[in-house]
């Protein structure tokens, strides 16, 4: 179903589905055991805008460091379990507030209705995770090869499989790193899936491949009103999955808030370093809570009237920079005061 339409399901205290807002979620690529480093990097994505959280589960210390954890941190965490049914259970007994599993990891229907049950006592909703890499032998065979239709199948029997155990309280994932088979499955399963979907496109890549792949991907997908919650994969640092999250959401105008940066490619006239002003106004403007669209731009001829679908901006010359509101002039200061004087107009913006 599209997003208006998906059953609402309550992680820890974010509710998702149901036409609620996309949640922006990561993962720490910290030793869960380690609580200390986890608790860290969790504080800082969750600065970076992070809603949900989730940490590998590989052994029973892992499983029993999530209530640690949670005692640090402020946003629900979801507990990543791939083939042992016993780090599931104990995940739920330590407090995670959602789990994922692919059951067909996890082994007999013994096991998985052993996690099941945990997870009807608890209230803890289980995310249902098929991605590429893991799809059956026997669909793979089915549809000669790994297709979008046989992601979609090996889902909906895993879906099938635990409402027959007695639990609906489900969220579910289906990932590939082929962009366009993603974009497919996602088209597909939005059809008779009923739960909300997590969205993403698996082992993107580096910044710059995985921002276009999860750009592309992502941006069919939600357009279309299919996904509730979605994860930027990318090979580096967590909060860059953050801060492209929320790039692509405000793009597709389905997150609002928060200062939009827009500058102009530099070019012949360009005379002052733009490239390092725009990511220094970037990063400036990173914690000033305005709604407001800031222009940067590299020469004084041509900057006003190319920033006039700006609220504010700057624009640079030789020595000298100019003041922009509206695509009108209405200051001019030395070069070395443009990122200084723009900051005093946005910290002063609501006076």
């Amino acid at each position: 179903m599209y997003r208006d339409e998906t059953r609402k399901v309550q992680i820890g205290d974010v509710t998702i589905g149901g036409g609620s807002p996309i949640a922006i979620q990561s993962m720490t690529n910290t030793k869960t055991e380690d609580v200390k480093g986890t608790v860290a990097q969790v504080l800082a994505l969750e600065k970076a805008g992070c809603e949900i959280i989730r940490c590998a589960v590989p052994t029973m210390e892992a499983a029993r460091a999530i209530g640690q954890i949670k005692e640090h941190i402020h946003i629900p965490l979801v507990a990543d379990i791939h083939f042992d049914y016993r780090l599931a259970i104990a995940a739920i007994e330590n407090g995670a507030d959602k789990i994922r599993i692919n059951p067909g990891n996890i082994g007999d229907a013994g096991r998985v209705q052993a996690v099941v049950d945990a997870a009807k006592e608890h209230q803890v909703p289980i995310r249902v995770g098929v991605n590429s890499g893991s799809l059956e032998k026997p669909l793979v065979e089915r549809y000669g090869g790994v297709t979008a239709e046989g992601l979609v199948e090996s889902a909906m029997d895993k879906v099938h499989m635990i409402e027959k155990m007695g639990y609906d309280n489900l969220v579910v994932s289906i990932k590939s790193s082929d962009v366009m088979m993603c974009v497919k499955a996602h088209e597909l399963i939005a059809r008779e899936c009923p739960y909300p979907l997590h969205v993403g496109i698996t082992e993107a890549g580096t910044l710059l491949a995985g921002n276009i792949k999860s750009s592309i991907g992502l941006g069919l997908i939600l357009n279309q009103g299919i996904g509730d919650t979605i994860r930027v994969s990318l090979t580096g640092d967590p909060v860059e999955e953050i801060r492209s999250a929320k790039l692509i959401l405000k793009t597709l105008g389905l997150r609002k808030g928060g200062i939009e940066v827009v500058s102009c490619p530099t070019c012949g006239r360009t005379k002052i370093d733009l490239i390092g002003l725009a990511n220094r106004v970037e990063q400036m403007v990173e914690d000033i809570p305005l709604n407001i669209k800031v222009a940067v731009m590299g020469c004084v001829v041509n900057g006003p009237g190319e920033a006039k679908e700006a609220d504010i901006g700057i624009a640079g010359g030789i020595g000298e920079g100019l003041l922009i509101k509206k695509g009108e002039v209405v200051k001019k200061v030395k070069e070395d005061q443009l990122l200084e004087t723009l900051r005093q107009e946005l910290l002063n913006w609501n006076e």
